[in-house]
């Protein structure tokens, strides 16, 4: 089953970073998020992959076409103008990258990439930007018994500040908030029977808007419920956070 992410968007709220990148290719310990990603769903034995890109493209561009020299070592042969991978190539991934225009939406975008969807029955798609340890195949699963058009993922978010004890207009104690608490959100990891293209008209076109809502109104939207590790980086304070995690082995979703 193809994998489908989106990867165009402008990344505004991290603009320390997306001045010069695209939010998907933000480093995470040395790789880009979007390379965590893949990584994520290839180990589920998902290896096919489709990525809609949009603003700074070029910059996905070269990463892809460059991504034997850029993630393993090599040796060049000046005299008969050759180039040898001496470090073994882990990934079998298959991948499209399209430019899916610098102003569209979710839905516009995902509509550019019908033509490359079209024998295909069920799709995965998900943002650039989120990390998580879901279980795909039962997310796939989940999917397909329930015969319904969509299926969300749907997450607890991450609490972001701790909260203060306060006893006596005093402060006692600091902690961290837990997450699992209040309403889920919407985290992405979709997986959509290929009639979700019959609900999307254009560029314009926001997924998270009509195109779902009107799913839900039909009964054609399931929610996956996932208790686990879940988190999009929004912001500089995320990229940090993800780091520290990677850097101490703390990782949820490397699982590879």
């Amino acid at each position: 089953m193809k994998v489908v992410i989106l990867a165009g968007g402008f990344g505004t709220r991290i603009s320390e970073e997306t001045y010069l990148k695209p939010k998907p290719m933000i480093d995470i310990g040395n790789k880009p998020i979007l390379w965590h990603l893949m990584k994520y769903y290839s180990h589920w034995g998902f290896n096919d992959f489709i990525i809609l890109t949009g603003y700074k493209h070029d910059y996905i561009n070269d990463y892809f076409t460059n991504f034997l020299s850029k993630n393993y070592d090599f040796e060049v042969n000046l005299e008969n103008n050759s180039i040898n991978y001496i470090s073994k190539i882990n990934e079998n991934w298959k991948v499209k990258v399209i430019f899916t225009g610098i102003n569209s939406m979710t839905g516009g975008r995902l509509l550019r990439a019908k033509k490359y969807l079209k024998n295909e029955k069920n799709f995965f798609l998900t943002y650039g930007d989120g990390l998580s340890d879901i279980n795909l195949n039962k997310l796939q699963n989940f999917h397909v018994k329930s015969k319904s058009i969509g299926t969300l993922t749907a997450v607890f978010p991450p609490e972001r500040f701790g909260v203060v004890e306060i006893k006596k207009n005093k402060v006692i104690s600091f902690k961290e908030k837990p997450s699992g608490h209040g309403s889920r959100i919407n985290g992405g990891f979709f997986v959509f029977n290929t009639k979700i293209f019959d609900y999307l008209k254009n560029d314009k076109t926001i997924l998270e808007k009509s195109p779902l809502e009107n799913l839900a109104i039909s009964g054609n939207l399931s929610a996956f419920k996932h208790d686990g590790f879940w988190f999009a980086m929004d912001s500089l304070r995320d990229k940090k956070y993800l780091e520290e995690r990677w850097n101490k082995n703390q990782a949820p979703w490397k699982i590879w």
